[in-house]
């Protein structure tokens, strides 16, 4: 005899009490809500669309928000070739992007490559025409798509199904959204489908919610599913410092001294040669010194905003070409080099970048 999780215990049990206690003239009764994920129902469709496959987070391979390159998939990018193996991958192709401001960043895909669409449908593209044909039907940079990107599922989630036509039951443990999309978009009317629960999900700021009945689900995905910047854009630059705090800014500027301006750019104007044996010196107390060639000045520097919106104001009398509110725009350690970069900009032109080569 097969064991039936208590799972199943409660759906079956669930299912005779409905079954047993009908009338003629009780023909709508419905399980709770709470306790059972009715097919076709709005929420089936919304974790479908927690799950769907995001096709804006190779953006920086290629400008498509409705499919992604399946990898490994090989790339040269300014004459250097590169095999992205994972999406942690994207991160050493920002790298080439982002080494010089006056190239073209031509990124060469090696084909024939698949693509995947947003319900996991694979197709072998073979060429860049082709590539080019599948991108003009995704909506353009930040149009509304179907996809909830602001939410992510903690795997793994445990459902159990009971057909009433069949009494087939079974036990299922979903690892990925692939698996949990697929499952949903086979369920039919004859199936009855349990989580085992608490389950949790994850929110855009890192936040992990405790979920216990399908009625927290869904009054979770309308709270968080729209919470968020989804990123659907193709500025690879703009979220490099979602986790970035005024507080890990602060130390990091203060927790060293010596730093030099490594880029700056005003109108167009690459000015960075002006402050060659320029050293800034920032203090806690938001205070910020600069020293060269037997000389002094002394100045103010402020931050304030979270995330992608931290801005610093800076207040040094005689650096008027420095003296603005910036946006902070990446931290950058490298733990190689035993270096570390903290970049600033206003607008897409002008950039401010200081570093230090003793801060590790």
């Amino acid at each position: 005899m097969k064991t039936i999780k208590p799972l199943l215990f409660a759906l079956l049990g669930l299912f005779l009490t409905m079954t047993s206690c009908r009338t003629e003239d009780d023909v709508n009764i419905d399980p709770p809500t709470e306790s059972i994920l009715q097919p076709n129902s709005a929420l089936a469709s919304q974790i479908q669309l927690v799950t769907m496959n995001d096709g804006s987070i190779d953006n920086i391979v290629y400008n498509a928000n409705c499919f992604t390159i399946q990898l490994p998939l090989s790339v040269t990018i300014n004459g250097v070739e590169l095999t992205i193996t994972n999406v942690n991958d994207y991160d050493d192709l920002e790298d080439i992007l982002d080494e010089f401001d006056d190239d073209d960043d031509d990124v060469e895909i090696a084909f024939p490559i698949t693509i995947i669409l947003a319900d996991y449908t694979e197709i072998q593209i073979n060429s860049l025409d082709q590539l080019e044909d599948y991108a003009d039907d995704c909506n353009d940079e930040n149009e509304i798509d179907d996809d909830i990107e602001c939410l992510d599922f903690v795997y793994p989630i445990t459902a159990s199904l009971f057909n009433t036509s069949n009494e087939v039951v079974a036990t299922l443990t979903f690892t990925n959204d692939y698996d949990l999309y697929e499952f949903i978009d086979d369920i039919d009317e004859d199936d009855l489908i349990g989580f085992e629960f608490p389950i949790s999900i994850v929110i855009a700021d890192g936040t992990e919610i405790v979920i216990n009945n399908f009625d927290d689900l869904d009054n979770a995905i309308d709270t968080y599913g729209d919470d968020c910047d989804e990123d659907d854009d193709y500025d690879h630059d703009d979220d490099d410092c979602t986790n970035c705090t005024p507080s890990q800014l602060e130390s990091i500027l203060t927790a060293c001294s010596g730093w030099y301006i490594d880029e700056l750019e005003r109108n167009d104007n690459d000015l960075e040669d002006n402050y060659n044996g320029y050293l800034f010196d920032f203090f806690t107390d938001n205070t910020v010194t600069v020293t060269w060639s037997g000389n002094t000045a002394n100045g103010t520097w402020t931050t304030s905003g979270t995330g992608n919106n931290i801005t610093v104001t800076f207040d040094i009398p005689g650096f008027d070409d420095i003296n603005d509110t910036w946006y902070l725009d990446e931290i950058d350690n490298d733990d190689d080099d035993n270096e570390t970069e903290v970049s600033f900009e206003i607008g897409d032109d002008d950039e401010l970048e200081f570093k230090n080569n003793n801060c590790n």
